[in-house]
Formats: C-alpha cells, sequence, structure tokens
C-alpha cells in the first residue's frame, strides 16, 4: 500500500531533520538530459526529497539505454521525459516534476531552467556541455550549475571526484576519460558520478558547499 504524504514527509525528516527536509522540499532542480547522468541524478534527488525536479530531454528510451540508465525494458520507445516521470512517480508521488520533451539549444534552454535553483549538466557531447555552462554562467550568475566531464570506460571509480571551479560552478568527473578513447561507458562509473552530481546538489541546499 502506498504511503501518504504525510507519512512519507515524516519518513524523510527522520532521516535528514526537519530543517533540512524543509530546504530540500522547498528546492527547485533542473536536469538538463536524462540519460545515464541525468535518470540517475533524478533518482538520487527524488529519493532526498527535492521538492520539484525540472526534467528535459528529447530522445526515447532505446534498449541500448537500458544497462546504465533509469528505465525499464517494457518503456522502451517511451520519450524519457514520460518514462522518467512514471518511475519518479512510484519513488516518491508527491513530488513535483516539470518535463520539456525537447532538444536543449542555446535558444530556448533559458525557458527551461529560469525556475531552477540549481541545474543539473547531464550531457553527453562536449559541445552541449559547454553551451549550457556559458549559457547559465552568463545569464543566470546567481544559479548554481554542477556540471561532469569524465567518466567513461572501466578505470577506478575512485578517480572521480567533485571539483569547486568557482563559488557556484562545480564539475564531477574524472575530468579525463572520453568515451570516443574509452572502452565504453559502464553503468557502475556513470551511476557514481550521477551520484557526486546529486550529492554536490544536496550539499548546496544544505548550505555545507
Amino acid at each position: 500500500m502506498q504511503p501518504s504524504e504525510i507519512e512519507m514527509r515524516k519518513a524523510f525528516e527522520a532521516r535528514h531533520g526537519q530543517l533540512l527536509q524543509e530546504k530540500f522540499s522547498s528546492a527547485c532542480v533542473a536536469v538538463c538530459g536524462l540519460g545515464g547522468l541525468g535518470s540517475n541524478i533524478a533518482v538520487a534527488l527524488s529519493r532526498a526529497g527535492i521538492g520539484k525536479l525540472i526534467l528535459i530531454d528529447h530522445d526515447r528510451v532505446d534498449v541500448t539505454n537500458l544497462h546504465r540508465q533509469q528505465y525499464k525494458a517494457c518503456q522502451v520507445g517511451m520519450y524519457k521525459t514520460d518514462a522518467l516521470v512514471d518511475n519518479l512517480r512510484e519513488i516518491s508521488p508527491y513530488l513535483s516534476y516539470k518535463t520539456y520533451t525537447a532538444r536543449i539549444t542555446e535558444e530556448n534552454a533559458a525557458s527551461f531552467i529560469e525556475s531552477a535553483d540549481i541545474v543539473c549538466e547531464a550531457f553527453d557531447k562536449a559541445e552541449s556541455k559547454a553551451m549550457l555552462a556559458n549559457l547559465v554562467l552568463e545569464k543566470f550568475p546567481e544559479k548554481y550549475l554542477v556540471a561532469a566531464s569524465g567518466m567513461a570506460g572501466i578505470d577506478s571509480a575512485n578517480l572521480i571526484t567533485t571539483r569547486k571551479i568557482t563559488d557556484k560552478f562545480f564539475v564531477c568527473g574524472d575530468g579525463v576519460s572520453d568515451i570516443e578513447t574509452s572502452n565504453g561507458l559502464f553503468s557502475t562509473r556513470v551511476m557514481v558520478c550521477a551520484a557526486h552530481e546529486a550529492h554536490a546538489v544536496l550539499r548546496i541546499i544544505a548550505g555545507k558547499i
């Protein structure tokens, strides 16, 4: 039987404390890209009771995604935005989810993320990463940006770290590995990097970073 909203709120507060949970519950986080990084970030933040997630991706779930992304085999062919919200509502049904089923571009990104307190970059391509980082840093200097660089291959997961670039810009990853030059993406390393991004978000909200 699904717990009530009151029961879930009390469970969150029991884990995090009432004051910290109030901060989590009032926060809005945008996750840009819902692949291996983004879908895992969204799950982690939902489990922490983040009040609102803005989820942005244009793609559909493919069978090749299932080894590292938070989707199910029965969701192949669905838009990732729709499939992920279905999954997140099974985890945290009383949180708020806003979706944009669209490719993020320099022209539309601002309208998608303007209401977010923190922006998570979770793209695969370097040019998309650079575009979003430049846009947030230039147009939204008041927002926090958490990005990723380097998680491919089967090297040690302990090489993945969180680096503080500026007061409001953080980069998670090993800073070196690239999918084009490594032997592919492994769910374990991708999930570690996603956990670094999600944990950086929680620490920002908590005022610990």
